[in-house]
């Protein structure tokens, strides 16, 4: 069972991204046309039939989507969510119906951090790893940054991701100064009176977790109103705007990718064919959804295989749950080490840089690379009480 966002303002830059990177995967995988180190055909020789599942909606219909994929279409396993709260919903009751379940995409911290999961796997890192980078490169390519402000969904997603940046700008920049925030409800649409409210606190820096049609809708109606001009913005999630939007983001953006990936991604082999592949059947090159879904494939591939051993009989749950405990495989975006979480929860490294239109293509000049362990916590701690005790004031 693959969950997405098929229909509504999350499935253009998010949703249908994941299931094309999905659908290209497992039809070479099928074929046994990918790159090493994954030649063998399906999972351990066994073809895999992919069923989607709208993730539009809202957690109580997914937790009923939920149930029917493992109940009534006897699902071998589950592979979905973007939004952080389906993730929450869904979590409790994977362990519940005891499903073998891979969350490729939401990115709370508090899967992990406030609970524990045999079923359940994230294999893309959460969102401390996005917001302690951007304040880490906020930090060094702003050093004169005195005030921030931010726009995030009123919900775990956002929440978590300003709590984590405002936490961590604290620590870097001591005496920066929080001028009024907003917290709109997720899928708000129209953001006049916020971004009135944003640029009449004058932030040096405004900090953005928006996702899917959300950021696309601040974008277009912040750059009109010079929001994204007279302060720079921070998007966490920018990189999916990137795709249609290139013209209107402005010079200077900090633009993140949940990761090293798309444009950021490594020049390996798997990323090549991944990019090539893509693009020759949908044109457009992969955005970032694309990448993690495509992790949470290969990892669900490279545990069922380490649980096989190379024999030919099918292995168990039981088995493939315990080899994708603390396993490190490859990815189109390098290699993932599930460290966290009892070796539930991946980490990674993430990177960072400036978007600059360039012959009117846009461009990201001023890139930096953090190694997974300068922005995750490590394991048993968690993010909040991490950023108060490991993070230094810049230059110290």
């Amino acid at each position: 069972g693959v969950v997405t966002f098929l229909s509504g303002a999350a499935a253009g830059p998010f949703g249908v991204p994941a299931r094309n990177g999905a659908e290209v995967l497992v039809e070479a995988m099928n074929a046994g046309k990918l790159p090493a180190p994954y030649a063998t055909k399906g999972f351990g020789g066994r073809p895999v039939q992919l069923v989607f599942i709208d993730e539009a909606g809202g957690t109580t219909k997914q937790v009923s989507e939920f149930r029917d994929l493992v109940q009534r279409q006897n699902v071998d396993a589950v592979i979905g969510y973007i939004s952080s709260g389906d993730c929450l919903a869904v979590a409790p009751v994977a362990e519940e119906l005891k499903k073998l379940t891979v969350f490729f995409d939401c990115g709370t911290p508090r899967i992990f951090e406030d609970a524990s999961y045999k079923y359940v796997f994230r294999t893309s890192s959460h969102a401390a790893m996005d917001n302690v980078a951007a304040a880490l490169y906020v930090t060094e390519m702003l050093p004169g940054v005195k005030r921030i402000a931010g726009i995030n969904q009123n919900y775990a997603w956002g929440q978590d991701s300003w709590n984590d940046f405002e936490a961590a700008m604290k620590v870097l920049k001591p005496g920066v100064q929080v001028t009024p925030s907003q917290m709109p409800k997720l899928l708000a649409g129209p953001y006049g009176p916020e971004i009135s409210a944003l640029m009449a606190g004058r932030p040096d820096v405004i900090h953005s977790s928006f996702w899917g049609g959300d950021l696309d809708a601040f974008v277009l109606q912040g750059v009109p109103r010079g929001a994204l001009k007279k302060s720079t913005a921070v998007l966490t999630c920018g990189e999916t705007a990137t795709h249609k939007l290139a013209g209107q983001i402005p010079d200077g953006t900090i633009i993140g990718a949940r990761g090293p990936h798309g444009a950021y991604a490594p020049d390996v082999e798997l990323n090549r064919w991944f990019r090539t592949t893509y693009q020759d059947r949908f044109v457009l090159y992969p955005n970032y959804p694309a990448y993690h879904m495509a992790q949470a494939v290969l990892g669900l591939k490279g545990a069922y295989e380490k649980a096989q051993g190379g024999g030919a009989a099918a292995p168990s749950q039981d088995q493939v749950i315990a080899a994708f405990e603390g396993l490190k495989f490859e990815t189109p975006s390098g290699t993932i080490a599930m460290s966290l979480g009892k070796g539930h929860q991946a980490v990674e490294e993430t990177v960072y840089g400036m978007a600059k239109t360039v012959g009117g293509k846009l461009t990201f000049v001023k890139v930096k690379r953090y190694p997974a362990d300068k922005v995750n916590p490590p394991e048993g701690v968690k993010s909040a009480d991490w950023i108060q005790s490991s993070l230094k004031p810049a230059g110290k």
